[in-house]
């Protein structure tokens, strides 16, 4: 009995042990509905690599603007998660701001790191003044969504007949509507970030915005306004929310969408009875884009902790959902690219080859660019200017794009100085 009562005391001095050493760290990320599957997958993974690590994850972020906006309010309030998720055009400012950490002296204690598959490349889009502030989480560019159904009404049958350039999208919205189809595209203008206007200056390889000057007054710029109300006049773009025109897409309403790679895995789950088919970005002229901007998002550690093993606990989550197994199941539930070689090369070996609607985006990778940031204080208000300037082309209110142009080069600049 006195041997039992003994070992029942050294079990019990166990757990309190082991309950001691649990770590909890918060964590907060953007887009619930395309990667709350994602760490559904990841965090049995990670429990078992890391039994004695608890992740609290907080209320997911709208978008990266919003992710920006809370890490920011968060930071005055003293109230800052252990690890978050930032667009990668959003990364500057909390490096600036002194909120987000740099992860050097963690990788330094790394072996491995290198051979864990971390591109270089990758690696240099969350580097700021040869530091490293945050590791890419997913990487995605924008492709072609197709109703390969109802792409059938306008005599479009095979991917070889997909369209190819712009011009060519609004000939086969003419056909569509033609053929008794009420929405037959939608263009991602609202899209976070300005992405689709960069798509279009970075489709003539042009920045839209150099130094701290924002280029949207060069010919280049001109052009991709002209591009847009082209695209939403000759489609009859209906201007609906984002999130309407995802689920209209997969109810099967719409014929040609054109998005984000991120949401191949959110359309697959939630469509109806039709034949989805991804294709490249079609280009302002013959040849296709020369240039595109690399969308997703950055782990950054913003742990206002001084406790070592929170430190660690968050740099072992950082690091685990960015490389491997973690970055694997990115691929495998959303559209993003994870931008690491290992996910790509080794664990994904035949996936895209049995996933062909997420394996566009990889094709295009050789035309990836920056997603570039509105510089200074002001980048927030500076998108919303931008944004507000381009509902008005979808909604009518614009009709110069000279005018335009010449509007928002004035108001966006203002903001930069």
């Amino acid at each position: 009995m006195k041997n039992l009562t003994t070992a029942m005391a050294l079990m019990l001095s166990a757990s309190a042990a082991m309950a001691d050493d649990k770590v909890t760290i918060e964590f907060a990320y953007p887009y619930s509905h395309l990667f709350d599957v994602t760490y559904e997958n990841i965090m049995p993974l990670f429990h078992e690599a890391h039994p004695n690590i608890d992740v609290k994850f907080r209320a997911t972020y709208e978008n990266y603007e919003d992710a920006n906006n809370t890490i920011l309010r968060e930071a005055v309030a003293g109230e800052l998660p252990d690890v978050t998720m930032q667009g990668l055009n959003r990364q500057a400012i909390l490096v600036d701001k002194g909120i987000a950490k740099p992860l050097e002296s963690f990788i330094a204690k790394e072996a491995d790191f290198a051979k864990d598959g971390y591109h270089q490349a990758m690696l240099d889009l969350g580097t700021f003044n040869d530091e490293v502030y945050g590791l890419p989480f997913s990487i995605s560019l924008p492709v072609g969504y197709y109703n390969m159904e109802v792409m059938a009404t306008a005599g479009i049958t095979d991917v070889s007949d997909l369209p190819k350039t712009w011009d060519e999208v609004i000939a086969t919205c003419r056909k569509l509507t033609d053929a008794g189809v009420d929405n037959p595209m939608f263009w991602g203008w609202n899209i976070t970030g300005n992405w689709f206007l960069q798509a279009l200056m970075w489709s003539q390889d042009t920045p839209t915005v150099i130094g701290n000057d924002f280029n949207l007054d060069s010919a280049e710029g001109l052009k991709s306004l002209e591009q847009m109300k082209a695209l939403f006049d000759g489609c009859d773009m209906q201007n609906i929310e984002w999130k309407a025109a995802l689920s209209s897409f997969s109810a099967g309403e719409i014929g040609m969408m054109f998005w984000s790679t991120s949401a191949v895995g959110a359309v697959e789950r939630s469509m109806g009875d039709f034949t989805l088919i991804t294709n490249e970005f079609p280009g302002m002229a013959a040849g296709g884009p020369l240039g595109l901007p690399a969308g997703g998002n950055a782990a950054m550690l913003t742990s206002t902790s001084q406790d070592p093993a929170v430190l660690d606990a968050a740099w072992q989550w950082l690091k685990f959902i960015t490389s491997g197994e973690g970055a694997a199941a990115v691929a495998r539930t959303t559209g993003y690219m994870p931008p690491n070689q290992a996910a790509n090369e080794i664990i994904l070996k035949d996936f895209y080859a049995e996933n062909p609607a997420k394996a566009t985006a990889v094709r295009q990778l050789p035309l990836l660019r920056d997603w570039q940031a509105y510089p200074g204080d002001n980048g927030l208000a500076a998108t919303q200017v931008i944004y507000d300037g381009l509902e008005g082309i979808v909604t009518g209110e614009y009709d110069d794009m000279a005018e335009l142009q010449e509007q928002l080069s004035e108001e966006v600049q203002d903001l930069l100085d």
